[in-house]
């Protein structure tokens, strides 16, 4: 938002100069959101004009400054400074000092760390989901629910840290024990994408600390003063309780951070959610060092609607994952495969509730629906419904930009395509659902099974055979495997991540926890004998 002023005359003097430059800056500061009676809540968590995007126990950051812009109407929210490279390298090395501290501390006390990080986040969830709302750009509601994700992941890990382990083998010697014994891994790089800039960490950060690892973060750079505000609350835990800050460290930064990280063998896991295209370098970058990788990469996910579906869940169920954080989560449903008998009933249905959904500023409580989070997802939103229509698709509801401030389009239905139009088969981050006609149970299966991506995956139906056809090997080939409710809204019990190009990384619950920790099979001789395995005689 800079000024600029055109003279006949070119003007090079120094004072002029300097006059230009504080005129743009205090423009520039006074139109900060920030500065605004409206958002002073900003504040509360510790927000401020400009703020250090580098925490490692001292905050800091010196290089290039960005602005984080709100989605709803695209002015400036507040300005961040990145982390140069020898703040990276300085952070690394005090994360892994940070690590000789923490590893030695039991788990169950490390479980105690991540409880209060959970409770520290109770306290600030409403003004958190709120800041989540107005800089990623989804509804206050679902703003607030991502904050809750990562209290219910921090509760979930405090039990864990009691239960973690590995089991006493029964050894085929006398006088020997085999057990397995799990140990972190060390330091864990956390990278992750704008659209849950507080989940994702969540999850992944409750469960490594209580594995005993250290984290080291990077946020999306278009969502940097959400990660500035989560490692402050983070932060202060670890401060109270006397403990390195660099625990819980943060560079904010762009590709050249996620790549040193990625190439670095001091960071023994790569945690990375984003897309399918840069997922691929982070794990052949993190292959060719032989490092560890967890990916939570793209989804083209379906739901499927036989004939004795009960059409009052699939509706909701379509909407709510087809038009939910406006057609940006991993999960949203980008297929509606509708048996031939159903389809023109429940694609009426679906198009009525689409032009139901209130529309409207995110941080206001009654809207259902807000904006993409940048102005190239409205150019990618627009030129996927052109490919849609040259390859024989027909808009039925939507379908254009809405006239108003802010990256808003209408939510889109589109009908008549090939179950493998390559428009169809490409993940579009933007709330448009493909609508497919199917006749058999195994045409449906196979067309879910036949795009690239493997996250999530649902079906609507009474019949108990086709439930647990389904389910079996000859079923859907996703991560996640629904029947009767929608494709979006996973619970943190359950392992989250998917096969194919969505990256095989599982987070969250059930075993999960053994991504952030090494095996190692331990032989134990308590005897005065040396018996060799297979019964092998070696005298």
């Amino acid at each position: 938002s800079k000024v600029k002023y055109r003279y006949p005359q070119k003007r090079s003097t120094l004072k002029y100069k300097l006059f230009t430059i504080s005129y743009q800056q205090s423009a520039a500061m006074s139109t900060l959101l920030i500065n605004q009676p409206k958002y002073a809540w900003l504040k509360e968590l510790g927000l401020s004009e400009d703020n250090d995007g580098v925490y490692n126990g001292n905050w800091g950051g010196k290089g290039e400054v960005i602005t984080s812009y709100c989605p709803a109407n695209n002015e400036p929210i507040a300005r961040v400074r990145q982390a140069t490279m020898a703040e990276y390298e300085e952070t690394v090395q005090k994360s892994r000092d940070a690590w000789k501290v923490w590893a030695d501390i039991p788990a169950p006390k490390r479980g105690e760390i991540v409880r209060q990080i959970g409770d520290a986040l109770r306290k600030k969830i409403k003004v958190l989901g709120s800041l989540v709302s107005l800089e990623m750009g989804k509804i206050y509601v679902e703003g607030v629910g991502e904050v809750q994700e990562y209290v219910d992941v921090c509760d979930y890990a405090v039990g864990l840290s009691r239960m973690i382990g590995g089991p006493v083998l029964p050894s085929e010697r006398p006088g020997h024990a085999l057990i397995e014994m799990w140990n972190p891994v060390g330091l864990v790089g956390i990278i992750t994408a704008f659209n849950f800039p507080v989940a994702v960490y969540g999850w992944n950060n409750a469960i490594a600390l209580i594995c005993g690892n250290v984290c080291l973060w990077k946020g999306a750079p278009t969502t940097p003063l959400t990660s500035v505000a989560v490692t402050k609350i983070v932060a202060e835990v670890l401060e109270q309780n006397n403990l390195p800050g660099a625990i819980c460290s943060m560079t904010c930064g762009g590709a050249d951070i996620g790549t040193a990280m990625s190439k670095d063998e001091r960071v023994d896991l790569v945690s990375f959610t984003g897309s399918t295209h840069v997922g691929k370098m982070v794990a052949m970058l993190v292959q060719e060092r032989f490092g560890r990788n967890l990916l939570e990469l793209g989804g083209n996910n379906a739901i499927i609607v036989f004939e004795d579906a009960d059409l009052n869940l699939v509706v909701p169920s379509a909407v709510f994952a087809s038009v939910g954080t406006a057609g940006q989560r991993c999960t949203t449903t980008r297929r509606l495969m509708l048996h031939g008998s159903i389809h023109d009933v429940v694609v009426e249905r679906v198009a009525k509730a689409y032009k139901q959904v209130r529309i409207g500023d995110p941080w206001d409580r009654n809207t259902m629906y807000g904006p993409l989070h940048t102005k190239q997802a409205v150019d990618q939103y627009l030129a996927a419904i052109e490919q849609a229509k040259q390859q024989g698709g027909t808009v039925v509801c939507g379908g254009k930009v809405m006239d108003r401030p802010g990256n808003y389009v209408e939510p889109t239905i589109i009908t008549g395509l090939a179950h493998d139009a390559p428009i169809v088969h490409t993940e579009t981050f933007v709330p448009i659902l493909y609508v497919l006609k199917f006749q058999t149970e195994e045409e449906a299966f196979a067309w879910n099974n036949e795009v690239k991506q493997g996250l999530s995956s649902s079906i609507f139906t009474k019949d108990m055979g086709r439930v647990f056809r389904w389910l079996g090997p000859k079923g859907s080939d996703c991560g996640i495997v629904n029947v009767n409710i929608p494709t979006s809204g996973a619970e943190i019990g359950g392992a989250f991540g998917g096969e194919k190009h969505t990256g095989g990384g599982r987070e969250s619950g059930s075993d999960s926890w053994k991504q952030y920790m090494r095996r190692s099979t331990c032989t134990i001789n308590y005897s005065k004998d040396l018996p060799l395995a297979q019964g092998i005689k070696f005298e």
